[in-house]
């Protein structure tokens, strides 16, 4: 705030207009300080509420191991509820590893042997409300993640819409959360489905070659922000990828849709 230009005075000025003058100076002073308090503690209650929290651990490569070029995940990339269909790519890990002495594998092959599964252990606000948005019947790509070539293993249909992840409750589940509890659930679910799986993994490589500034994937989240395990997709690098990378022909394109 600037401050404020103090009046100047005259020398022939009436002492009753100067004690008048004086009187609404201190009420002016009195009233401007007060206000600049309010501001203040306005201020500092915004700025606690966009204050970035760290992400607790996180499945599928959203690993909590700072890098040079991790940068604060914007809320730009949570899904807007208004906008109708939307599409999405979901990471999981192909390859075993174990994780508090449970392995975490999870892979196409894996979803097509059960067809439906609970896609839980997401530990990271910003995946957690982008599954919150999701919608039954929408589509994501299933994306192969922290393996030898990571890349998009087929599509998927979001089944059920989100309910409570259970599994942050439990202690020896390998994503348990302490801090979660039921009066307060922090973290959700959806159920998906197998829909399709592609002819030839399209690779993280081949994706990148179109993350260049006026190409058709120059936006992808997945490419972006490369720790977020669930990210939005655009309906125009969904069917970019559908149509021009994983070469899926326009009926069967359809009968997905």
């Amino acid at each position: 705030m600037a401050p404020k230009r103090r009046a100047q005075k005259s020398e022939t000025e009436a002492p009753a207009k100067k004690a008048n003058s004086e009187a609404t100076r201190r009420s002016t002073r009195s009233s401007s300080k007060k206000t600049n308090t309010d501001l203040d503690h306005a201020s500092t209650q915004v700025e606690d509420t966009i204050k970035p929290k760290k992400n607790p651990r996180k499945r599928a490569n959203e690993s909590s191991t700072k890098t040079q070029d991790a940068k604060p995940i914007p809320d730009t990339i949570t899904a807007d509820l208004s906008e109708g269909r939307s599409y999405w790519l979901m990471k999981a890990e192909p390859e075993s590893r174990l994780e508090k002495g449970k392995d975490v594998k999870f892979s196409i092959d894996d979803l097509v042997a059960v067809e439906k599964e609970p896609w839980d252990g997401v530990r990271n606000p910003t995946a957690r409300n982008n599954m919150r948005a999701m919608k039954k019947g929408e589509k994501a790509f299933f994306y192969h993640s922290n393996c030898k070539i990571p890349g998009i293993a087929g599509i998927i249909e979001i089944e059920d819409e989100h309910s409570v992840d259970e599994s942050a409750f439990d202690p020896k589940h390998p994503y348990y959360d302490e801090k979660s509890s039921r009066d307060n659930p922090k973290w959700s679910l959806v159920h998906v489905k197998f829909l399709k799986k592609l002819e030839k993994l399209i690779s993280l490589k081949e994706l990148q070659k179109f993350y260049q500034p006026g190409e058709k994937l120059a936006n992808m989240q997945v490419l972006r922000m490369s720790r977020l395990s669930v990210s939005k997709v655009s309906k125009q690098e969904w069917e970019f990828v559908c149509r021009e990378l994983a070469r899926i022909d326009p009926e069967t394109l359809e009968s997905i849709e």
